[in-house]
């Protein structure tokens, strides 16, 4: 799917964790081959909202998913290509890591409580995962590519299928840890593990997890807002 009151902290990150986010991005670009793109990042001349939360600098009011989407360049600009990533993370070296889904790499998200609570059920049922990471409100599931006519009859065959949950497929993006959001820190729960010479990560189906996630997700309250 295309989808801290008290005082005000220096926004811009460590060299060590500017760091960490370029080779991050070319990690997942260059030897993963999935298509990333800088994020939109905070309005560093704002003030921190009532909520804590940092304005995003795309000036959007209400922005769903502040600092952690693409804006310049968009989306479509997601690249595998090892130049561009490094010239758009030396330009913006604090910029969160946006991976554009439904190529090689796609997703799927539920709050952090029905996250946990359905990683625990998939683990004691031994279902296979892949790479999960965390942000401080949802937990996001990285899965194989699916088709919308694929997702639609998975979900049809449901009774009720609760709208805190996320999927994250063609056209569609999630943002990728060292990345922060507005509400903080970005992290791997399962951590990406390589394939042989560095191969991409393997990923589970779509169709293999979506009882589970659909169980999960009723436990939550239902939300249009998609905050990370």
């Amino acid at each position: 799917m295309r989808e801290i009151l008290g005082r005000r902290r220096k926004l811009s990150l460590p060299r060590k964790g500017r760091t960490a986010l370029r080779d991050a991005a070319l990690t997942y670009a260059e030897q993963w081959k999935w298509r990333v793109v800088p994020g939109v990042g905070y309005d560093k001349r704002g003030t921190w909202r009532a909520t804590g939360a940092q304005p995003c600098a795309c000036a959007r009011p209400n922005c769903p998913v502040p600092g952690a989407h693409p804006h310049e360049p968009g989306l479509l600009a997601a690249t595998r290509d090892p130049r561009m990533v490094r010239w758009w993370w030396t330009r913006r070296p604090d910029a969160p890591v946006i991976l554009a889904t439904g190529d090689r790499v796609s997703a799927a998200s539920l709050p952090a409580v029905a996250g946990a609570r359905a990683l625990d059920a998939m683990e004691r049922l031994g279902v296979r995962l892949g790479p999960v990471l965390a942000t401080p409100t949802r937990y996001v599931i990285l899965v194989a590519p699916y088709s919308l006519a694929e997702l639609g009859e998975l979900l049809d065959s449901q009774d009720w299928v609760p709208t805190s949950l996320r999927y994250h497929g063609d056209g569609g993006y999630v943002a990728l840890p060292p990345s922060s959001s507005s509400a903080g820190q970005l992290r791997w729960v399962r951590p990406p593990v390589a394939g042989t010479d560095g191969a991409a990560p393997w990923l589970p189906r779509i169709g293999d997890l979506v009882d589970a996630l659909v169980r999960a997700g009723r436990t939550t309250p239902d939300g249009d807002r998609l905050t990370y």
